[in-house]
């Protein structure tokens, strides 16, 4: 396997300059803190700047896919110089957990800002930021009356009219998991079925591809994370733009009686091999404080976990929206079950 190419933070990108006057509140430490990262650099490299400043710590950090990332940390074992491990949805958190490459924590400072529904239970991890999976429809063909809830994509009116990644990806996982914990299993693959009934097309390529197929006409509805929506709206690609302006978002499952949209997390934790851990749990103080908040969630075009913080202005104009409060411990747990029902609902 190729290793995952190695980056150190020691740099000042755009959108950087708006942290700069962060105030040093934290305690001065010394030494290091080493990160694995399955975010780019670009969309965390000027926090950890910061942090590193202003705690007089030098941060090292490596960048990779999240699987070739996890690999790599099971096969270091004890022996891995990695401190802290950042990557993306609950379900790949749960697998970290599982593999035992993270360590249990706790802060005063993370008990009291981060949701219990957005961290781990027994905390071996936390969200450093949300992410919702929704439906993004072309209101030329669709009205926004005819949309309710996810469960309501299996209604054979939405025949041939659904884009949709594959099964293999963990975001369409993680989803389905929720939907075990919130409708069993049996209801669950009932939906599977009728919802492959509706697919456009065979599912292929990722999250910005099915936006683009409904912008184009190849499907009239496409689920998939707003961040994606949301990057679509601020690319300098004229043709990017414009599949943002043809879409509409809608918010599933928001009435009194329902849970509210499926979001998820990008996320962090401390690595079980951690030879600095007092800097790593530092670091995720620092990148749970609101301006480090405020920060991440715009560079990512993302929700932060902390209450006080306002959505990303890529997607401020779709404005608040209930979120489906399930424990996302839930989503690693029922992972296994959720990619069986898809196998066995023709989800490929």
């Amino acid at each position: 396997m190729k290793r995952p190419k190695t980056k150190t933070s020691l740099i000042t990108l755009a959108g950087a300059t708006s942290i700069l006057a962060f105030s040093s509140t934290s305690v001065q430490a010394s030494g290091e803190v080493n990160i694995y990262s399955a975010r780019s650099e670009a969309l965390i490299a000027p926090l950890l700047d910061i942090y590193s400043k202003e705690n007089n710590v030098k941060v090292n950090l490596i960048t990779g896919s999240a699987d070739a990332l996890l690999s790599r940390l099971q096969s270091e074992g004890d022996a891995s110089p990695a401190d802290v491990f950042i990557t993306v949805d609950a379900g790949r958190l749960y697998r970290a957990k599982e593999a035992g490459v993270l360590q249990p924590f706790e802060t005063d400072n993370l008990n009291k800002v981060v949701p219990e529904h957005l961290k781990d239970r027994e905390g071996y991890w936390y969200g450093l930021s949300q992410r919702a999976r929704v439906i993004l429809y072309n209101p030329e063909t669709v009205s926004a009356a005819d949309l309710s809830t996810y469960e309501d994509l299996a209604d054979p009116k939405w025949k041939g009219k659904i884009c949709i990644r594959s099964s293999n990806n963990i975001y369409n996982q993680s989803l389905v998991a929720s939907m075990i914990d919130a409708n069993g299993e049996k209801q669950t693959l009932e939906w599977i079925k009728g919802l492959v009934a509706n697919f456009a097309r065979p599912p292929a390529g990722g999250d910005t591809d099915q936006l683009k197929a409904a912008a184009a006409g190849v499907c009239d509805i496409a689920v998939a994370n707003t961040y994606y929506f949301g990057r679509l709206g601020l690319s300098d690609k004229a043709d990017e733009r414009a599949v943002f302006d043809k879409l509409k978002m809608f918010w599933p499952n928001q009435a009194d009686n329902e849970r509210g949209a499926h979001v998820n997390v990008s996320g962090i934790g401390i690595t079980a091999s951690a030879k600095n851990k007092e800097n790593a749990q530092r670091l995720i103080d620092f990148l749970t404080n609101k301006q480090s908040q405020e920060w991440y969630a715009n560079v990512n075009n993302e929700y932060a976990v902390i209450e006080g913080v306002a959505p990303p202005k890529s997607l401020a104009t779709f404005g608040e929206f209930k979120a489906d409060k399930v424990s996302l411990s839930v989503l690693g747990e029922n992972n296994r079950q959720a990619v069986k029902l898809m196998d066995q609902g023709g989800w490929k």
